[in-house]
């Protein structure tokens, strides 16, 4: 299979889909990659090591769309990229389409069959492809979060972790999953003090068992967040429903609550946002206010350290890649947990929840394959 890697073209958006050592493996089974010339320069993988592992370097994304089977990006198309797209070739990337109509009426328009990173599964019922740059995101949002509250920044100034004589901040993150643990952790290295919601009770006690009286745990309702609301300094929106749309957990009435200068940080804004206010930002402007409560909601947060996110990407994704070249769309038929993945293919909108929020007829991954 030729496969092709082109450069992100999204705003501050420095990862690239495939690393050297991806590539190596992919052209060590026989395969054909090619990759767009600097797209990996920002984090310092030059063309000279994709040559060494045995891959091309072209100068243009519309060659690697062109050329390509299959095409492997780390951001959601592009309305560039999406027309670019051919029947029968297959899409390797994060789509988030639940939130985004007009990627999702692109994708159909072209096609392609197109793999979701977030919806393929695993055998403990995880999101393996989700969960590295969900464990970026986790602990970038208290940094982002903490440099956000300093009064430069619009925010309280308060330092997250005090200092003697001076109490640390409050520090609430909604969601106990793999955002709202790395978050706890961070924010728990730094001497904060974490309030932690879910509704699982399962994972309320797996991480009081795992902190104990380093952290509180409480289970998510309406009444836990805006009884904690008026303490917090720093608020962490850490939901997910695989797929679809975040649901609003905070109201911009129950932005009042809130003291000025406090912060929101929603990691759940690439499913839409999981506070009624947000909107999506980018790195170059990361906040806005609302209310005098500062939200930070950039789309692609891992992006900000590019070189980590890379690395942990190819590492969760190229097994599934090298499954897709080896067999091509057939793959999926012998893997539930890869077709899972598939959320279009040959105009057909394939996960249920897309179909759902978005108003598609929906037709079953296999079934759509079987056609």
């Amino acid at each position: 299979m030729l496969i092709g890697v082109p450069k992100e073209i999204k705003n501050h958006e420095y990862r690239i889909g495939l690393t050297p050592a991806g590539a190596r493996e992919l052209t060590s089974q026989g395969h054909q990659v090619i990759v767009q010339r600097d797209g990996g320069k920002a984090i310092g993988l030059t063309n000279e090591m994709y040559e060494k592992a045995g891959a091309q370097i072209v100068d243009s994304a519309e060659e690697i769309f062109k050329r390509a089977d299959m095409i492997i990006k780390v951001k959601e198309p592009q309305p560039v990229e999406c027309a670019m797209l051919r029947p029968g070739q297959l899409l390797y990337t994060y789509l988030h389409l639940a939130p985004d109509p007009e990627q999702t009426k692109a994708l159909v328009k072209s096609g392609a069959t197109c793999i979701a990173y977030e919806t393929v599964t695993d055998r403990k019922g995880g999101l393996p492809l989700l969960a590295p740059m969900s464990e970026v995101a986790g602990r970038m949002s208290i940094q982002a979060g903490a440099h956000a509250l300093e009064k430069a920044q619009g925010g309280s100034g308060v330092l997250l972790g005090g200092v003697p004589g001076v109490k640390p901040a409050e520090v609430l993150v909604i969601g106990g999953g793999v955002v709202g643990i790395n978050a706890a952790r961070m924010a728990m290295g730094l001497n904060a003090r974490v309030t932690i919601l879910d509704r699982s009770l399962d994972r309320l006690k797996y991480l009081d068992e795992l902190y104990g009286d380093k952290i509180t745990t409480l289970y998510s309702t309406l009444d836990a967040i805006e009884e904690l609301l008026p303490q917090s300094d720093l608020v962490i929106g850490a939901v997910l429903i695989p797929g679809a749309a975040a649901p609003k957990l905070v109201s911009r009435k129950q932005l009042g609550l809130m003291k000025p200068g406090s912060v929101l940080v929603d990691v759940a804004i690439d499913q839409g946002g999981c506070f009624e206010t947000s909107k999506a930002t980018t790195h170059q402007n990361p906040t806005y206010e609302v209310d005098g409560i500062i939200h930070y909601c950039v789309a692609n947060m891992p992006g900000g350290v590019a070189r980590t996110s890379t690395f942990a990407l190819t590492n969760a994704t190229l097994p599934y890649a090298v499954k897709l070249a080896n067999k091509g769309p057939a793959a999926m038929l012998d893997d539930e947990h890869l077709l899972n993945g598939l959320n279009v293919h040959a105009g057909k909108v394939t996960y249920e929840a897309v179909a759902k929020d978005l108003g598609y007829d929906f037709v079953p991954a296999a079934k759509a394959l079987k056609a």
